[in-house]
């Protein structure tokens, strides 16, 4: 997820696109970059790291033109560098991106058959080169653009201009946010209103597959194929803080919301299906050292130790690989029994989880290759893997984690199914191309879950004020338990406690009571029987049942005081939308309890000391 600005007016146009990017520094901060006319020249400045890096460059720089784009990055092909950093410029195209390109692999060769030289390591790089090769081939600039958005697949907003108009900037969508602003005598662009709004509060929002043509006196949308749209202007009365949350009262909701965005970035050109092929570019470890490799272990922390419990389940059941998971705090400790024949997947957001860090420390001085989950491009964790599977969940403000670990849940997924295809051979390619067409619905899945909220929340104002709850759940969802029981008691500070549901009779039943709401994580799988039968012995002490049931599960349903339902799913994938509910549950009730549901006390985002 990175952040774009485009300005077209009379203001001074550096002013404009910093003041644009701060607001937007929420969506990236590996990168930043701007360009501008000056006397009638395109001129670029980009820098590594924070926008502070860029505006220190700029402080004695003077431009006299008021047309430009800018771009903040949170990386997702290439590692944070300047060259990497946008804008990019191909020929006479300047342009900003924000997305990703699918098939940039075979755009790039395509391109470099006909002489093309690259400069950057980014998906971006090949879209500028698309549109400099129709002007080169006789096309207007707005069919130029038209004709390279043909060829791509993936998603993209685009800020372009090019450098010998300066008084045209152009904008184009599909699948990544971008809204226009109309001033007086100025137009904009950027990906998120907040950038707007110190400027104008009159947008326009482009919808997939449009395409905008902005002069200072008007904005023209249109489609792929040319035609003229005719697009409302919404008047945004939103206060700053209000718009960097996109109307959402808290980050943490706004995440929650993200999720189904965020995975499919994160799926998003790993497999192709046409050729039933993997795509790991970060995978550094061949394939004849995992075919030599004897057992999986793998270490996290906090909701990514969750995340591995998932994990665990997936790597022996699709890639039939010996997997164990311990907590890295406890993992550093021992004396771990990992080799050379082992392979240690390590799981962290940040990347910089002082745990997780000195755990792959100690693996990789026994011999073990790293295998690395996580969401920062160029963390520390990153740099000590021998591959990474990256998460590209964008910037996650909120200190409870939401859209990082469903991400880390599909990342497992894609790692179980590209050893049990492309290693072990225990998944055929035809069972393979079935799971991995499943995990590209849950994203729709989700979205169905989330237009319920409103129900949820509900549910919420009936148990906000107990102070005591027990999560259960069987098989793939007892990891989901663990998961609902520490979001609700991070951010409402309410007691909780995840179990297995078969556990309860070895203790925990010992607590029901009218005054303990139990909450089922009990999707239709082969251990609903189980579940049931738990159920009644919670019902038979008088308990409250809380389920996560599927759609229509009439015996689950009956015995449940409220009842979450979520659609049917691949069974393996039941644990992406089992979280979702709990998610919103534990968000609700600690909202009606008035804390801070953002940063709520004790808590930090990252562990990064002992």
């Amino acid at each position: 997820m990175c952040g774009i600005i485009g300005y077209l007016g009379e203001r001074p146009i550096l002013s404009v696109l910093i003041e644009g990017l701060k607001r937007l520094e929420y969506r990236g901060y590996d990168s930043s970059g701007v360009a501008a006319f000056h006397q009638g020249k395109v001129q670029t400045y980009r820098a590594e790291g924070k926008l502070n890096q860029l505006t220190e460059k700029l402080q004695d720089i003077t431009i006299d033109g008021t047309t430009g784009i800018g771009h903040i990055r949170w990386a997702t092909h290439g590692r944070p560098s300047e060259v990497n950093a946008h804008p990019h410029k191909a020929g006479r195209v300047v342009l900003v991106h924000n997305g990703i390109v699918e098939n940039y692999r075979e755009l790039k060769e395509m391109l470099r058959r006909k002489g093309v030289a690259f400069q950057s390591e980014t998906d971006t790089e090949v879209i500028a080169h698309l549109i400099d090769l129709g002007l080169e081939e006789g096309l207007s600039p707005d069919n130029a653009i038209r004709e390279a958005l043909k060829k791509v697949r993936g998603s993209y907003a685009l800020g372009i201009l090019f450098d010998f108009d300066p008084d045209t900037l152009y904008a184009a969508r599909m699948e990544s946010p971008l809204v226009l602003g109309l001033g007086d005598g100025e137009t904009f662009f950027a990906s998120d209103v907040p950038a707007l709004l110190p400027f104008t509060r009159r947008c326009i929002f482009l919808h997939d597959g449009e395409m905008a043509k902005l002069t200072k006196q008007e904005v023209i949308v249109t489609d792929l194929s040319g035609k003229t749209l005719d697009k409302p202007v919404k008047m945004i009365n939103w206060s700053p803080l209000m718009a960097e949350k996109e109307g959402f009262k808290h980050f943490m909701l706004k995440e929650i919301h993200e999720q189904p965005r965020a995975l499919i970035d994160t799926f998003r050109g790993i497999y192709s299906m046409e050729s039933e092929t993997f795509n790991l570019e970060n995978m550094r470890i061949s394939l004849d050292w995992l075919k030599r490799m004897r057992k999986i272990s793998i270490i996290a922390c906090g909701t990514s130790w969750h995340a591995a419990l998932v994990g665990r389940y997936y790597l022996e059941e699709l890639a039939g690989i010996p997997t164990e998971v311990d907590i890295a705090s406890e993992f550093r400790y021992r004396n771990p029994l990992v080799d050379d024949t082992t392979l240690l997947v390590a799981i962290s957001q940040s990347g910089e989880t002082a745990d997780t860090l000195a755990g792959v420390r100690i693996a990789k001085e026994k011999g073990a290759k790293i295998l690395s989950v996580c969401n920062v491009f160029e963390s520390s964790l990153t740099r000590l893997s021998d591959g990474v599977a990256y998460t590209h969940a964008g910037p996650e403000i909120a200190v409870a984690s939401t859209k990082a670990f469903t991400t880390q849940l599909a990342a497992l997924f894609v790692i179980a199914m590209y050893l049990g295809c492309e290693v072990t051979q225990q998944l055929s390619k035809k069972e393979t191309s079935r799971l991995f067409q499943a995990l590209t619905e849950v994203p729709s899945l989700m979205q169905e879950i989330l237009k319920e909220e409103g129900s949820i929340k509900k549910i919420a104002r009936k148990l906000k004020d107990y102070r005591d709850f027990l999560y259960l759940g069987r098989g793939l969802n007892f990891p989901i338990a663990l998961e609902g029981a520490l979001k609700l008691k991070e951010i409402s500070y309410i007691h909780a406690e995840g179990y297995p549901a078969g556990e309860m009779k070895h203790g925990p039943i010992a607590l029901i009571s009218p005054q303990m709401p139990v909450v089922f994580v009990a999707p239709s799988d082969r251990l609903t029987p189980k579940v049931l039968g738990n159920m009644e012995e919670v019902l038979a002490r008088d308990g409250q049942v809380i389920s996560v049931a599927t759609r229509g599960a009439r015996e689950v349903l009956e015995k449940s005081t409220y009842a979450i339902e979520i659609p049917q799913v691949e069974p393996m994938l039941e644990p992406l939308l089992t979280v979702v509910p709990l998610q919103l549950l534990a968000y609700h009730i600690a909202d009606l309890l008035g804390t801070d549901v953002d940063q709520p006390r004790n808590l930090a985002k990252s562990v990064t000391v002992e």
